[in-house]
């Protein structure tokens, strides 16, 4: 039997290759066009949002560091996707949201992207193993990290 630490280091590494193997797949896919997958993870981030976020908050959600993901989203903006606005409340603050072009280009890339998802996921796993491990990710992101909740949290209605 695998000691304690041995079978917690295999199972993040087997989480890591999983992780790995799916992203390059999904690269692979001819969906990404315009829009690269980085730029979609902030699209998703930001239409997952039940209000606007602040781009620290915005980093808690994406894996760039904080001067990539602003010059990511100042070329979002550029391209008319994501909308800065000043906070109602503290007019120093810049808030960042979803245009209705933004949203219109998440949806469409994200129904496409859903698709292959689905397709990967059903033919590596079978239903229970995929409620197994929706379960355990969402206990390693912690309490209210996946769905965080609150002013500019994350609603937990949404798939795409």
């Amino acid at each position: 039997m695998r000691s304690g630490s041995r079978l917690a280091n295999d199972a993040w590494e087997a989480l890591l290759s999983a992780h790995a193997v799916l992203m390059k797949e999904f690269a692979a896919q001819g969906i990404w066009r315009d829009i690269s997958m980085r730029e979609y993870d902030v699209l998703y981030t930001l239409a997952k949002c039940r209000e606007p976020l602040r781009l620290g908050e915005l980093n808690r959600y994406v894996l760039l560091s904080q001067p990539a993901l602003s010059r990511m989203v100042e070329r979002l903006v550029e391209r008319g996707l994501v909308a800065r606005d000043a906070d109602p409340v503290d007019g120093r603050v810049v808030r960042l949201s979803l245009t209705e072009q933004g949203r219109a280009a998440q949806r469409e890339l994200g129904l496409r992207h859903a698709r292959d998802v689905t397709r990967a996921m059903h033919a590596r796993v079978g239903p229970d193993e995929l409620a197994s491990l929706t379960a355990i990710c969402l206990r390693l992101t912690g309490p209210g990290r996946a769905t965080a909740s609150g002013a500019g949290g994350l609603s937990d209605g949404r798939t795409v």
